[in-house]
């Protein structure tokens, strides 16, 4: 049942990125421009203008090139940008999993207020938000509708 709940939590691929998270797993201000600027990056770094990475031209992108064969699922020798967006997708969900984890410090796949109290003070101050059914935990499921809402620029899930 936990090894369900971390796998869970994994499918949270910005879970961590939270914005009641801890400072830890929270992203830095900037985040959407240095999207941006990574996109810059990409679209200088295929010199041929093929919208693919080859391993030479990934060579401009350090961590594309130390990284290029676990990036390239189909082997051929060229990231595409779906490989790419993949690759850090799950990337942010292995963090997502971690941070969850650590939250999680009983190992039972939802975070009681204790927990988030002593491990994620960011999280605590708006723990009976996010719990939206009152039950004193917070699954990964409403951490991520949390989020959602977060993202749409609605206001916190009202406690039910």
């Amino acid at each position: 049942m936990k090894y369900v709940a971390i796998l869970t939590a994994l499918g949270l691929a910005s879970a961590a990125s939270l914005v009641f998270a801890d400072d830890a797993a929270t992203p830095p201000p900037g985040e959407h421009h240095r999207h941006g600027n990574m996109m810059e990056k990409l679209r200088a770094a295929d010199t041929n203008g093929d919208g693919l990475i080859s391993r030479q031209e990934a060579a401009a992108l350090p961590m594309l090139a130390k990284n290029f064969d676990a990036i390239d699922t189909n082997h051929d020798g060229q990231l595409s940008m779906d490989e790419i967006k993949a690759y850090f997708q799950a990337q942010r969900q292995a963090k997502a999993a971690a941070w969850f984890k650590k939250i999680d410090t009983d190992g039972d796949g939802r975070i009681s207020k204790a927990e988030a109290q002593a491990n994620a003070p960011r999280l605590y101050a708006h723990f009976d938000q996010i719990d939206t059914n009152g039950d004193g935990y917070i699954t990964p499921e409403e951490l991520a509708a949390a989020r959602q809402n977060h993202h749409r620029g609605g206001q916190q899930p009202q406690q039910q």
